[in-house]
């Protein structure tokens, strides 16, 4: 490694830990780096105004990381960035691959990839399904509190789409526990009849989970513990789209 290579590195670390640490001691621990190093790189950051520094001592992301980053949020194209990982997760289950993200009460298609199989999901791109009757929807809404749910229901009722839909708020609550002990939710017919599907939440850069990603198939073709045996290569690709949009695995 060059020397040039690793001063690079080490101004790389010392920003990074500024965004997340407000104190200088916290920041020289958390890149352990001499303190003389660790000073003279905060220097140049806050000179070029990517760090500011409040009156009270605090390290901040300054005006120039601010206008980065909103320049960089605004080029950010969800389906691009997690097409590549859906591929891949259909190569390996070889069924319907969904991304979603939540809009209010509903979940919106955002990318929506089949397999090799002779049939197609009747799901399209754009597409919006209510929260409860999805499992992009309800692994969402399984990492909401029990106000909070109680709350989405209040407001936008439980419609059923099938005779198969979740259609009270106390059945609603038990399935939501079974998703957050098993870490996945299934749709057992409920938007559409004849389609299952396993699908968990991601997390973007917010740490919120506004994403999710979802298996599909026929109820013919897999049981629900043929779903289930999908929960390895599901969670991987959701920890993998959760990396590629800023959140933490």
């Amino acid at each position: 490694m060059s020397e040039a290579t690793t001063a690079s590195e080490k101004t790389l670390m010392v920003l990074e830990a500024a965004m997340t640490h407000e104190r200088f001691s916290e920041i020289v621990a958390a890149v352990d780096l001499p303190k003389a190093t660790v000073h003279r790189i905060l220097a140049t950051l806050v000179a070029r105004d990517f760090i500011r520094v409040t009156a009270g001592g605090e390290h901040v992301p300054g005006p120039k990381i601010l206008s980065l980053a909103g320049r960089a949020y605004d080029r950010i194209d969800v389906s691009t960035i997690v097409q590549p990982y859906v591929d891949d997760l259909v190569r390996r289950v070889q069924c319907t691959v969904h991304v979603g993200v939540r809009s209010g009460d509903e979940i919106i298609y955002l990318v929506r990839t089949d397999s090799d199989k002779p049939y197609r999901m009747p799901s399209r791109v754009g597409a919006s399904i209510p929260l409860h009757t999805s499992a992009i929807g309800k692994s969402i809404l399984a990492r909401l509190d029990d106000a909070a749910v109680e709350r989405f229901v209040n407001r936008a009722g439980l419609p059923r789409r099938t005779a198969r839909s979740i259609a009270s708020l106390d059945d609603l609550r038990a399935e939501l526990e079974d998703i957050r002990r098993d870490g996945y939710a299934f749709d057992r017919e409920e938007n559409v009849p004849g389609v299952v599907c396993i699908g968990t939440a991601v997390r973007d850069h917010s740490g919120h989970s506004n994403y999710g990603l979802s298996i599909s198939s026929l109820a013919l073709e897999h049981t629900e513990g043929q779903l289930a045996a999908m929960a390895g290569d599901l969670h991987k690709t959701a920890a993998d789209i959760t990396h590629a949009l800023g959140g933490d695995r």
